[in-house]
């Protein structure tokens, strides 16, 4: 296939489908127009963004006297940013740093190594892919990704790519590491939204009568175990024209938490006080964030914030994102804990199949999803 040496000459449709790790091969110069986001939604081409140094909490802390302190942190964090950033998280530090080494090198490999594993379908459980989704985006976006369904681990393991050798052990182990991990941070985070008395809970009555066994925090906790959990490595190469693109557009994440891991290279922008501010990396650390699910099981008080990724000329960028909600087939639901005569019910009953079926039939668009959730004002009464 020939290189994309200037302006002159167009890649094909079929160069686009291929990504920009495969883009960037081949010289490029310029960027394509089908990279080309409209003015309005372009980066600022200031030379620098304004950055944003998010509450940074010690999970060591919620394993002795100062748990209830670090309880209100992460709940404060959850409901001011929606993000926030730990450290002492136990992910071993070697298992995250081969995590990305095993992505890059996995996106090193030549193009007919990883272009085994492409695929548009949204509904894959192994995928290799380029933009946001391919199939429906107007625009694309300079990114290359490969995602990882990790359950149930026995069965999903045999279809990862085999090369890297070494690729399915690490990632195996990452993905077991950072589900300890949101186990902890999620133990937390109901802790702060119900309370550390989980005797009462599992007393609790709804207004109705009906015990509260589906929000009981044992038992929620328990299915968490089980939950989904997938895992995106995402690629973003030096990008020719990094001021007239994105590498993810603003989006939220469909779950209750994703767990980021990034390299050093900045890149991560979230939406705070009407404004994009970039997230600076900190070594050894892990950006949290509220998913669509926390804020249906929050009932709004915890709210997924919209999120996106910019890119540079100079240095190619690897993060790991690990999203993990209830098993698939479970509804997400507020907790009815949350709800009462004061603070009405919110939002709809959904589960992934009802996330994946939406995304996969239409460009996917900033917080649209969620939004088909909400219970509308005259259906509050008859969604108590």
């Amino acid at each position: 296939m020939g290189a994309v040496k200037d302006q002159g000459t167009t890649p094909t449709e079929r160069q686009f489908q291929h990504g920009v790790k495969h883009l960037h091969e081949t010289g490029l110069k310029r960027l394509p127009t089908k990279y080309i986001l409209p003015i309005q939604d372009r980066p600022r081409s200031e030379p620098t963004e304004p950055s944003l140094k998010l509450p940074v909490i010690d999970l060591e802390q919620l394993r002795g006297p100062s748990r209830r302190e670090a309880v209100a942190s992460i709940a404060n964090a959850c409901e001011r940013y929606g993000f926030f950033q730990v450290v002492n998280h136990g992910v071993t530090r070697g298992v995250a740093e081969g995590m990305v080494d095993a992505g890059r090198r996995f996106f090193g490999m030549p193009f007919e190594e990883r272009a085994k594993y492409m695929s548009a379908d949204m509904f894959a459980p192994v995928r290799c892919g380029t933009s946001f989704n391919q199939r429906k985006d107007n625009v694309f976006s300079w990114r290359d990704f490969l995602k990882l369904t990790c359950e149930p681990m026995p069965e999903v393991l045999a279809h990862w790519p085999a090369s890297p050798a070494d690729l399915r052990k690490v990632a195996a182990t990452y993905a077991e590491e950072t589900r300890d991990l949101f186990l902890v941070l999620m133990g937390a985070i109901l802790e702060g939204l119900h309370g550390s008395n989980t005797e009462e809970s599992k007393k609790m009555k709804t207004e109705e009568g009906d015990d509260v066994d589906d929000d009981d925090y044992e038992d929620i906790l328990e299915k968490f175990k089980n939950g989904s959990q997938l895992m995106v490595v995402n690629c973003f190469p030096p990008c020719p024209e990094p001021d007239l693109t994105l590498g993810m557009p603003p989006h939220s994440d469909y779950g209750f938490l994703t767990l980021l891991l990034q390299d050093e290279v900045e890149g991560l922008q979230i939406q705070f006080q009407e404004n994009w501010v970039t997230v600076e990396p900190i070594e050894n650390g892990f950006v949290v964030n509220v998913g669509d699910h926390l804020e249906i099981f929050s009932n709004g008080k915890y709210k997924s914030v919209l999120h996106r990724v910019i890119v540079n000329s100079e240095r190619s960028r690897m993060s790991v994102a690990s999203l993990h909600s209830l098993p698939g087939k479970c509804m997400v639901r507020p907790s009815p804990k949350l709800i009462n005569k004061t603070n009405p019910r919110r939002y709809k009953d959904t589960n992934f199949g009802s996330f994946l079926k939406y995304v996969s039939s239409r460009e996917p668009k900033k917080k649209n999803f969620l939004e088909t959730q909400k219970v509308t004002l005259e259906n509050i009464e008859e969604n108590p």
